[in-house]
């Protein structure tokens, strides 16, 4: 009981690692655009002065973010981390009469990332070696749950593994051709490790109703009053 249990929990860590990693890998670029904080007048009256990092109303300052003209791209990547860059736009004009807690200047946030080249090898990297492991669990588990049988259920798991590395090619190239996006390709991984950890997880816990239906009771009791 001790040793499946071990192998399960390597198929357990390997799918959610590879759930893990394939949803990092889906985002290779992204430039996100979304409201600021804005600037909101403290007090009506009339406005005297619109600049890019001024804006006087009654008398009454009001220090605007301008626009830093960054160009993230030019440093392709060299970011590891997402950038930020805030700023701030008039949305009033000289001469205009505004209320008390009237919108002065929308606010404006710039989210920018590309994913760095070395970062994207290596969580391939691990990912394909994490993938190795589980591949070495899945042959640990057929000696233990088909004794009598295990040349013909690793002949089985060799022909799916082959067949995996052809269909799912053909499968990538769809998926491109359909989406535009080169990273649909981790998308399908992705939904095929939720789909496999889901499928993994139902047929354990039937399992363990069949070999441990006392223990699985004590543990859905503990479930359920929490």
């Amino acid at each position: 009981m001790s040793d499946k249990w071990g192998a399960r929990k390597v198929m357990y860590w390997v799918l959610g690692t590879s759930l893990a990693i394939s949803f990092l890998l889906i985002f290779p670029k992204m430039e996100i655009y979304s409201p600021g904080n804005g600037i909101m007048a403290k007090q009506a009256g009339e406005v005297t002065e619109v600049s890019e990092s001024k804006i006087t109303v009654a008398g009454i300052k009001y220090d605007v973010i301008p626009k830093n003209e960054t160009d993230f791209e030019e440093a392709e990547g060299a970011f590891v981390f997402p950038k930020k860059e805030t700023w701030q736009e008039p949305v009033v004009e000289e001469g205009q009469q505004v209320k008390k807690k009237e919108l002065l200047a929308s606010g404006e946030t710039k989210i920018f990332f590309e994913a760095n080249v070395w970062v994207f090898t290596f969580l391939v990297i691990i990912l394909g070696s994490i993938w190795g492991v589980g591949k070495a669990a899945v042959y640990k588990h057929i000696p233990e749950y088909f004794p009598d049988e295990v040349g013909v259920v690793g002949g089985m798991v060799g022909v799916l593994g082959g067949l995996g590395g052809f269909v799912c090619p053909i499968i990538f190239g769809y998926l491109l051709d359909g989406s535009g996006l080169w990273t649909s390709a981790w998308m399908f991984t992705l939904v095929l490790s939720v789909i496999c950890l889901w499928w993994m997880h139902r047929t354990i816990q039937k399992m363990m109703h069949k070999e441990q239906p006392k223990l699985m009771r004590q543990i859905e009791a503990k479930n359920d009053k929490k």
